[in-house]
């Protein structure tokens, strides 16, 4: 085991009693069985509460509160070019991202990176098609406590100029050599460099995790 598999090897294993309490809570019917589970979830988040300094209850909140199946949440990520370089939105807090977030319930991939680039760097876009399907978890740092699936979606643009708003205060277009400060916990360099080469080739095949 690595190093760093190592370190966050706590993480494994909380998200994993997670799980298995959520499923329980979901399918048992005997009421003893569902205490049990629901203390098995609060060993869970106090686990993580303790490694992560973080607030019990604001851990709670972020991993106690789904009901049903647990299964990785969605986030997509639009890539738009002009000039042979990304557009990039900055986040107030200064580190910048490709336009995109977590797919609301009554979006598809599609109408969801629509929206987040409309929403985020005020531009009206055409879908064209998916770059590749990442387990953010496996690309992305530092860990969550729940799974993600990263949706990269080719974008063209019909329309629109930026304005500021409540997530983003600025965007600009940039070269994968002259890349600012990212937000690492939504998209590396790693992942840009993989758009990069998305779109200037033709037959691309798709990429998953």
């Amino acid at each position: 085991m690595d190093k760093q598999k190592q370190e966050h090897q706590w993480l494994e294993w909380a998200k994993e009693l997670q799980f298995i309490a959520q499923a329980g809570l979901t399918y048992t019917k005997d009421p003893f069985d569902k205490e049990r589970f629901e203390r098995v979830r609060e060993i869970a988040a106090e686990i993580m509460s303790l490694q992560g300094r973080l607030p019990l209850e604001q851990v709670k909140d972020l991993f106690c509160n789904e009901t049903g199946f647990q299964t990785p949440k969605l986030d997509t990520r639009a890539a738009i070019f002009k000039d042979n370089k990304i557009l990039l939105v900055k986040e107030k807090n200064g580190t910048w991202s490709m336009p995109g977030g977590w797919v609301d319930v009554m979006q598809t991939i599609r109408s969801n990176t629509v929206k987040e680039v409309r929403e985020e760097a005020g531009l009206d876009v055409e879908a064209i098609r998916i770059i590749a399907l990442q387990d953010r978890n496996k690309r992305n740092q530092p860990p969550y406590a729940y799974n993600v699936c990263k949706v990269f979606v080719l974008c063209k643009v019909l329309g629109g100029n930026f304005e500021p708003n409540m997530e983003t205060v600025e965007s600009g277009y940039f070269g994968i050599d002259e890349l600012p400060v990212l937000a690492e916990e939504k998209n590396n360099k790693e992942q840009i460099a993989m758009c990069f080469s998305a779109y200037r080739d033709e037959n691309w095949q798709v990429e998953f995790d």
